[in-house]
């Protein structure tokens, strides 16, 4: 339908734009911080800076949801304009920190991806990998759209989806759990003290590969779930309620 082409096509060209502006602060902030290149362990950072830097985190999220609310007629294409939305701004924030400062080197760059409740850390290649599922998961939503079928995601598939998301982030917690494993220092982004000071010795080990791909199949096999689903209705020619 051409509401849906054109939503997405604006839902594309917003989401790039948001890239691009996550990567000028990141710019902004390692030519303050990180003027011979970023990498770990993480520079103190003043305690304002750092109360702004989490705000700005909270606000990203709001934009992305906020674009998908408005952007779908219902929950199936709310929820993938969001993921969509989400995963458009994802990439390409990484493509423009490539173009702008040739970072990362490779695919398996540590990055830090957040910092609540705990800092996030992983080759940047992982959150591509997320990225690109969310985006495979959104086309067949708004495919379905497009011919006049309604999306049902069932009980199993938000299950499934939801406990590979939870997995994915467990895996990109837990080099610094481990670090953490036996240290008597509590995380606490906006403490009295710079940010970072309680970690400011931290650097990314290893990144738990085997827990990725675990999340990231269960989130394949919601997705490959709800394709099927899709096609059976539409060999039957029956609706799928919502």
């Amino acid at each position: 339908m051409h509401h849906l082409r054109r939503s997405l096509l604006w839902l594309t060209f917003f989401s790039i734009a948001m890239g691009f502006l996550e990567s000028a602060v990141v710019i902004y902030l390692r030519e303050l911080y990180y003027p011979d290149g970023f990498r770990f362990p993480l520079v103190l950072m003043p305690h304002k800076m750092a109360l702004t830097e989490l705000i700005r985190e909270a606000a990203t999220l709001i934009m992305l949801g906020s674009i998908g609310i408005l952007a779908g007629r219902n929950k199936a294409q709310r929820f993938s304009f969001f993921i969509y939305s989400f995963a458009v701004w994802d990439l390409f924030y990484y493509v423009f920190l490539k173009l702008i400062l040739d970072w990362p080197e490779s695919f398996f760059t540590w990055d830090i991806l957040f910092l609540i409740p705990v800092p996030w850390v992983g080759p940047v290649i992982a959150p591509c990998i997320v990225s690109f599922s969310m985006i495979i998961l959104t086309m067949i939503i708004i495919i379905a759209a497009e011919k006049e079928q309604h999306v049902r995601v069932n009980l199993s598939q938000w299950l499934l989806l939801i406990a590979g998301a939870f997995i994915i982030i467990f895996s990109f917690i837990w080099d610094y759990l481990r670090y953490m494993n036996g240290r008597y220092v509590i995380w606490t982004p906006v403490s009295e003290h710079e940010m970072f000071y309680e970690i400011s010795g931290y650097i990314p080990q290893s990144f738990n590969w085997t827990l990725f791909i675990g999340g990231e199949l269960l989130i394949l096999t919601s997705i490959i779930s709800i394709f099927l689903s899709i096609h059976k209705t539409k060999q039957k020619k029956l609706p799928v309620a919502i």
